[in-house]
């Protein structure tokens, strides 16, 4: 099994409907908040989900990653300092990052690799990158603009850099936080600094194969690749504009302004056909058409307030028209219609619970005709969403909420979806919980 899984991840195969997914990265192995596994239970139990089991980890945002029967956790051990979450100013702290590899049938530690790391910036509760997993090595970005590969199967380092020092840029307010990307030989992230928001790394070596684009500050916003008019396109938004480039060269095929409060660019645009999608905090948001023959776009609306739905924290999800996704405003989960970001519903029932909170935050999945959503509270939540309304089959305490946002106990991790399982973190354990039909 663990030989199959490995030939997914190196020769990008697309896993058969009998095969238990990894999900190798953020928002899964196409980075489109899809789980494709079979075999899960249709509803939850009544006495409640069965814990797999629990492990202590330390601080941290990121997301755990699942990948050839292992789990990849980033986290951050404080040595020195106290967490303050003030969002207009920076905190110092003296510690480590560290990235630790389970097993992930049983939650045993097989390896851990850590650095000192001495943090300035504002919630400075660990890393926000969930690692990537490509074949035999693994990738990681620290808060501080660390990137490091390693080796899979020992943790042995193969090589760094270092985005402070090697483009002499300052760390954003909110960290380095854009997970970085993986496509074909090379590795894309958002760095900053003249000419370098976005870089293309050799993936094998480390090696700068090519830079682009200039703006203020680097953002927060994941590089996206998508397909379209005959090529792929290399998505990069910075508080300035959303640009398509070409992934091989760094060519600006085209750049559409989108400006959000607070350079806060965080959220990846998603595609749905013809349409591209990008929202961010102030009620900014636009739809753009892309053309079909060639790399272009054009504007077909720009949001407005009570209308459309503006993500900060988690990606929205585009289906059938609608754009699903947790307002950063309202802190309600929204929909909207795409063709001209008219609101059809909004609930506080799978974010806040069941009152307006800036940033409510609901982390979505869609697996078959439902959801599976982690709220902010650290319930896992299974539900249907429609353009009539938000149906809630289940829910399950999964965790509790170790952060502090707003004056409010928030955990703000997406989980990871594999082995017919969910795997979550809060700032105390990683949690394996076990999803899989009788």
């Amino acid at each position: 099994m663990r030989f199959l899984v490995l030939l997914v991840l190196v020769s990008g195969m697309v896993p058969s409907v009998g095969m238990a997914d990894d999900w190798p990265g953020w928002l899964g192995p196409r980075r489109d908040s899809v789980w494709r596994e079979t075999g899960l239970l249709e509803r939850f139990p009544e006495e409640g989900l069965s814990v797999k089991w629990r492990v202590p980890v330390q601080l941290g945002y990121a997301g755990p990653a699942v990948a050839a029967g292992k789990v990849f956790l980033f986290d951050y051990l404080l040595d020195s300092g106290s967490i303050k979450n003030n969002p207009g100013s920076r905190v110092k702290l003296q510690g480590r990052e560290r990235l630790l590899c389970l097993d992930a049938a049983t939650g045993r530690t097989l390896w851990k690799h850590e650095y000192a790391c001495a943090y300035g910036v504002s919630y400075p509760s660990g890393p926000r990158c969930t690692p990537t997993v490509d074949g035999q090595r693994v990738y990681t970005l620290g808060t501080e603009g660390h990137l490091r590969c390693l080796r899979v199967a020992d943790g042995k380092l193969l090589w760094s850099r270092n985005f402070t020092e090697d483009y002499e840029v300052e760390t954003p307010i909110w960290g380095f936080a854009a997970h970085p990307l993986v496509d074909g030989d090379y590795l894309y992230c958002v760095v900053g600094g003249e000419g370098s928001v976005a870089v293309a790394f050799d993936k094998r070596d480390g090696r700068e194969v090519w830079r682009a684009l200039s703006a203020g500050e680097p953002g927060y916003c994941p590089p996206t690749m998508i397909q379209h008019a005959g090529c792929k396109q290399l998505l990069i938004w910075h508080p300035d504009a959303v640009n398509s480039l070409d992934p091989l060269s760094g060519k600006v095929y085209w750049s559409i302004p989108l400006k959000p409060d607070y350079s806060m660019s965080i959220a990846a645009p998603r595609l749905l056909g013809d349409y591209l999608f990008a929202s961010g905090i102030g009620n900014v948001g636009a739809l753009m058409k892309l053309d079909r023959e060639r790399p272009a776009a054009e504007v077909v609306w720009r949001g407005r307030t009570k209308m459309a739905v503006y993500c900060a924290n988690s990606t929205p999800f585009l289906e059938d028209g609608v754009i699903y996704g947790a307002d950063c405003r309202s802190g309600a989960l929204v929909a909207a219609r795409i063709d001209d970001g008219t609101r059809l519903w909004e609930t506080y029932q799978p974010t806040t619970g069941a009152r307006r909170a800036g940033h409510g935050t609901a982390f979505l999945v869609k697996n078959r005709d439902r959801f599976f959503l982690f709220s902010e509270s650290g319930d896992l939540i299974l539900a249907r969403l429609t353009a009539e309304g938000y149906d809630e089959l289940d829910r399950f305490h999964v965790l509790e909420p170790t952060g502090e946002a707003f004056g409010r106990d928030v955990v703000w991790s997406h989980p990871a979806f594999a082995h017919r399982a969910m795997f979550a973190r809060n700032d105390q354990e990683l949690v394996c919980v076990n999803l899989a039909a009788e």
